[in-house]
């Protein structure tokens, strides 16, 4: 699919240098998050999300206000339907962005890198579980090479890598309830409604860490405050880059694109920040990256024959 936005050959040269500017930058720095995130210490992952939650909200109403969008917005509420999947997407969004919290801030970046290598061939699988979705050879295959490396990482391994499994599973679920969703919610909207059914969830959630832990939020320094507050900013941010960048470009691309956050987000984990890589845990990420190189060959192929298919975002 390409863009409608091209009226000419200048136009749909400038939409694409554009598109590929916007989807790079979200793939960016969704890769450098788990800097940023580890920067919020001592805060630890559950108030670093209920935070997230609750300002990406209040940047999303600013958003809203500021490029008059409050008329869309007021389009989704009314239909009953659409509310109950932005409810739905919201649940599954707060899983992956805790699951990732819990990750980063406990030492095991590597394995949230792992969940999200595996997130595309998973959102191939959906489709074809959900979807009745038919798949071609070498997507099979490379479902079948992933799968074999994940029993590789348990068996070698030693233990379940239940972090990158329930990222993988909870982002490959909330791309499917966005495809259901479709374009019926614009991006900023879809982002507004999905935060504000977390605000119990948030508000809870500082409840019980104000009695146990004790909030940090405005307590350590102002740098911290200022670096926590952009919290919400920094969710949001890509998550536009992303929806503004794939109405531009091949999704195809998009696709190939998507590579980027895991890539960084392993050497994050592995060459900055020392986490441990046995020669087990090797095999294992060797088996996954053969699996990617067969759906990125998949993915050109299909490009060639001009059929394109809708990957999944990535955070």
């Amino acid at each position: 699919m390409t863009s409608d936005l091209s009226a000419s050959p200048a136009a749909a040269r400038g939409a694409f240098r554009s598109g590929v500017a916007f989807t790079v930058g979200a793939y960016l720095i969704w890769g450098v998050l788990p800097l940023y995130f580890l920067a919020l210490a001592p805060t630890g992952p559950w108030e670093v999300v209920a935070w997230r939650v609750l300002l990406s909200f209040v940047f999303c109403l600013i958003l809203l206000t500021v490029m008059r969008g409050w008329s869309s917005l007021w389009r989704v509420v009314r239909r009953p339907a659409l509310l109950g999947w932005t409810a739905l997407a919201g649940v599954l969004i707060y899983v992956n962005w805790q699951v990732f919290l819990i990750g980063t801030l406990s030492d095991r970046v590597i394995e949230t890198s792992l969940g999200y290598f595996i997130n595309p061939i998973f959102t191939v699988l959906l489709g074809v579980i959900v979807l009745r979705e038919r798949i071609t050879r070498l997507q099979a295959v490379a479902i079948g090479i992933a799968a074999v490396a994940v029993v590789v990482i348990i068996v070698a391994y030693g233990a379940f890598p239940w972090i990158a499994v329930s990222l993988t599973a909870s982002f490959g679920l909330y791309g499917l309830v966005k495809k259901r969703i479709g374009a019926a919610v614009d991006a900023v909207s879809g982002l507004t409604l999905e935060s504000f059914w977390l605000i119990p969830i948030a508000v809870v959630t500082l409840i019980v860490v104000s009695q146990t832990e004790g909030i940090t939020f405005g307590t350590v320094s102002p740098l911290h405050t200022a670096l926590v507050a952009g919290a919400g900013i920094a969710t949001a941010v890509p998550l536009l880059l992303f929806a503004a960048g794939t109405r531009r470009i091949d999704l195809s691309l998009v696709g190939m694109f998507q590579f980027i956050t895991p890539v960084m987000q392993f050497l994050v984990g592995w060459a900055l920040l020392g986490e441990p890589m046995p020669l087990e845990r090797w095999a294992g990420f060797i088996l996954v990256w053969i699996a990617i190189i067969v759906f990125v060959i998949d993915l050109v192929l299909q490009k060639r024959r001009g059929r394109h298919e809708a990957p999944a975002p990535v955070l």
